[in-house]
């Protein structure tokens, strides 16, 4: 089984780790805030003290980071993991970037015969707990066959979506009806309950019709009852992503009206202090006398 090296240990990235150990893979870890990684470590994962450590040991370094910045800073920064990295190995990047950072990225570290995999996901906390991810991956077959066994602790199905950058172009598609739904839940939601429906039955009536989604079910009742906890998406993240898309629709000379509306809700529910706040807590815009 290839050695992992896992750079991120977040909602996501913590659980993701945590699933390869159970699998039986070796796995170094490394984070920001090291302390996040002790109960990785007590599962029998090994802390990296710098990239260095990771360069050396691990075939296959994943990354889990929160956005584009991070995920360069982490590469290409000082004694960053680029300086230690070997010819044929594999960086997976699980993280949520802009699809030019990520060519340029892959592009830059092919002179050093390293590959890369965009890998980004979706199912949230939960997906990543039971191994239920979607990942959308771009590259190319081979490193995409690699990636295929390992991925099968972590997800439900990995889609090849073409060649380096278009893993992220659908993630950034699946955020922007994501998003843009979670919105319109958000407002069906108060609206319910200001004209009199308890707004707690709608999830289990619409279940199975044609407004019926994922979205809906995770989403109606924690915005019905004003339960918020645990933060399963956080409202920065989705609005990073959703300024992203915005970002590609324009490059591409498409329209995003949508997208650029819930970005502009997303924003001000963040600036009223709600920016690491789960996704569910949007409604409280809509509920706002």
């Amino acid at each position: 089984m290839a050695t992992i090296g896992f750079i991120g240990i977040g909602l996501m990235g913590s659980r993701m780790a945590a699933r390869l150990l159970t699998a039986g893979y070796s796995v170094w870890v490394w984070n920001r805030s090291p302390e996040k990684c002790q109960p990785l470590v007590q599962q029998g994962a090994k802390l990296a003290a710098n990239f260095a450590d990771i360069g050396r040991e691990c075939e296959v370094i994943m990354l889990c980071l929160a956005d584009t910045s991070a995920v360069e800073s982490v590469v290409f920064g000082e004694h960053g993991l680029s300086d230690y990295l070997q010819s044929q190995q594999l960086i997976v990047d699980f993280s949520s970037i802009t699809p030019d950072a990520t060519r340029d990225f892959a592009e830059r570290l092919r002179a050093q015969n390293v590959h890369w995999i965009d890998a980004p996901v979706s199912c949230g906390v939960i997906g990543a707990e039971n191994g239920k991810l979607i990942i959308m991956a771009g590259g190319d077959n081979e490193q995409i066959a690699k990636l295929r066994p390992i991925a099968s602790h972590l997800s439900q199905k990995l889609t090849h979506m073409g060649c380096v950058g278009t893993g992220q172009i659908t993630k950034i598609c699946n955020q922007m009806i994501v998003a843009s739904n979670a919105v319109l839940i958000a407002e069906t939601v108060a609206l319910a309950a200001k004209a009199g429906v308890d707004a707690a039955q709608l999830a289990p009536a619409l279940a199975g019709g044609f407004a019926d989604s994922l979205p809906l079910q995770i989403l109606a009742p924690r915005m019905a009852s004003n339960n918020f906890e645990p933060v399963q998406w956080k409202v920065q993240t989705l609005l990073k992503d959703l300024d992203n898309a915005v970002a590609l629709a324009k490059d591409n000379t498409s329209s995003a009206p949508i997208t650029a509306l819930a970005a502009q809700l997303l924003r001000l529910h963040a600036a009223q202090g709600a920016s690491l706040e789960d996704l569910s807590s949007v409604v409280k815009l809509f509920k706002t006398p």
